[in-house]
């Protein structure tokens, strides 16, 4: 079978390649100096930026007899990709919590989401 013939086109046809935008993300967003990136802005990376502030962290654990949903009140010590660890002032009672249980999160003050522009841990972090 014979190949299918080049397409031709009109004396002083230029076939311009295509350009994509630079400056905006693939995924649609904006980025904005000082605020955390479309592809940093996990919960993780919110919860370290709120390191050391008290939080509400709504966990439902399913087929668990003894309690189905639970509050944890804490200080935020540390987040990782899997985990969130918290304090808690009144009992002196640490939790390791694996973000699989985490619904939400909610504050009594003020959530911190940006880093100074070109600063902060994740300015120099390689993406995931």
């Amino acid at each position: 079978m014979p190949f299918p013939q080049q397409a031709q086109f009109p004396a002083g046809f230029y076939q311009q390649p295509m350009q994509v935008p630079t400056g905006i993300p693939a995924k649609g967003g904006v980025n904005v100096p000082g605020m955390l990136p479309i592809e940093e802005s996990y919960i993780e990376n919110i919860l370290r930026l709120n390191k050391g502030k008290l939080v509400h962290v709504h966990s439902t654990f399913e087929h668990n007899p003894e309690w189905n949903a639970k509050i944890f009140n804490g200080i935020i010590e540390a987040a990782g990709r899997d985990h969130l660890i918290l304090s808690d002032p009144q009992t002196g009672k640490r939790y390791l919590i694996p973000m699989v249980y985490i619904d939400y999160v909610t504050f009594d003050e003020p959530i911190e989401y940006q880093y100074p522009f070109g600063a902060g841990p994740l300015a120099s972090a390689p993406p995931r």
